[in-house]
């Protein structure tokens, strides 16, 4: 960013605007995919608190059980965990996981003689809960069913409940409040109306992105603005502004919670650790998925630094996340926000290099809390302290538990 722009940034910050929206315009592939569109002062429709994911029913249609499931048949309420659904269906396979799952009982069944049909609760894995699932071809006629351990649980010859199109956008739409429009969101403001030809200019894909105080910008990853622009019309927010809607597609809005998390950005890198520990996971994670967006440019420390570890809040995995990352990088630094991101940190280019020594402080928080067990909200094996202890000390890092 040149110094002017750096300057009309902090001009137009100090005049109210807040949000940067970076993309791309129309549906041709475009290689200038982060192109600023415009700038606002609000956007509604990105930050919406949604109920919880329903439990979802599933049947097993012709089952033939086998191992914990036709264990769990004719008793109540039988909690089995993950269930992997497979179907032949060359060159691979088309696998359909489920999670959480609750055995609800059986009947005998009319589609195969011998079989019964058996009633689930759980949940889909799918990214967003309005994600598609498809249903394999139509010559497939048994599917085999396993844990995730790869435990056999039988045979159906069909699964009700699982397969479905794409749901409907969980937030109609999203609306740029008090927008500044850049030439390429104008573009598509003025094909409105138009006729269908022009209809792929009006489409936006885009992310946005927090103006701090100073000017400087930083996405919010998970964030979308993506769909057609609907309307625009002169905004009460400012002369010269408008306010702009965009027909939203499918996908998950954050929460928000997030909108407080990013206060502690808005004048500059936190200052004092723990501000996380009164979130709750959700916002745990998101606290560390803003931090990697946030983190700083520059050469790892070197090897052989101590570094030290509070770990009073640690209560759950995302409580970890937050806390190491402040352990190697400071408050509000980023090291890691799942399982993945953890051991590439590990691996070097995130603020410290292997070999190091980590000071885990109050460490009795996470052996209580880290336990072995399946975790509801990630909807897979639980990870717990010794296992985080023996992929830390693959990657060479020497633990001193406190």
């Amino acid at each position: 960013m040149t110094g002017s722009e750096r300057r009309r940034r902090e001009e137009e910050h100090a005049a109210g605007l807040r949000w940067l929206i970076l993309g791309d315009i129309g549906l041709d592939d475009s290689d200038d995919d982060d192109a600023p569109l415009g700038l606002c002062m609000e956007i509604e429709g990105l930050f919406v608190d949604l109920p919880p994911r329903p439990r979802e029913h599933f049947t097993l249609v012709g089952c033939a059980p086998d191992g914990a499931l036709g264990e769990a048949l004719g008793t109540d309420q039988t909690w089995l965990g993950d269930v992997v659904i497979t179907a032949p269906e060359p060159p691979g396979l088309s696998i359909v996981v489920l999670g959480d799952v609750v055995v609800l009982g059986q009947r005998p069944s009319t589609v195969a003689p011998g079989t019964v049909d058996v009633d689930l609760s759980g949940f889909v894995h799918v990214y967003d809960r309005t994600d598609a699932v498809r249903r394999p071809r139509d010559e497939v006629t048994e599917f085999a069913l396993a844990g995730q351990d790869d435990a056999r649980y039988g045979t159906c010859v069909d699964v009700t409940g699982v397969f479905r199109d794409q749901g409907a956008p969980l937030v109609p739409q999203i609306r740029l409040l008090g927008c500044r429009p850049e030439p390429a969101l104008l573009t598509a403001l003025e094909a409105i109306g138009q006729p269908i030809e022009a209809d792929r200019r009006r489409w936006v894909r885009a992310t946005a992105h927090t103006v701090a105080a100073d000017g400087s910008t930083a996405p919010i990853l998970d964030s979308r603005v993506v769909g057609r622009v609907q309307a625009g019309e002169p905004s009460r927010l400012g002369a010269g502004l408008l306010d702009i809607t965009i027909d939203n597609v499918p996908g998950e809005p954050l929460s928000t919670g997030v909108l407080d998390i990013l206060g502690h950005w808005h004048t500059g890198r936190p200052v004092e650790k723990n501000l996380w520990a009164g979130y709750d996971r959700e916002l745990r994670y998101q606290w560390a998925r803003i931090a990697v967006g946030r983190r700083p440019d520059g050469p790892d420390r070197p090897a052989g630094i101590t570094y030290e570890l509070d770990g009073r809040f640690v209560t759950d995995i995302e409580g970890f996340y937050c806390a190491i990352g402040e352990a190697i990088n400071g408050p509000g630094g980023y090291f890691g926000s799942d399982l993945d991101g953890f051991d590439d940190c590990l691996c070097g280019g995130f603020g410290a290099q292997t070999p190091f020594r980590l000071v885990w402080h109050d460490s009795a928080v996470a052996r209580e809390h880290l336990v072995d067990g399946y975790d509801r909200r990630r909807l897979a094996p639980a990870a717990s302290l010794n296992f985080l202890l023996d992929l830390m000390t693959k990657r060479r890092v020497e633990i001193d538990l406190r």
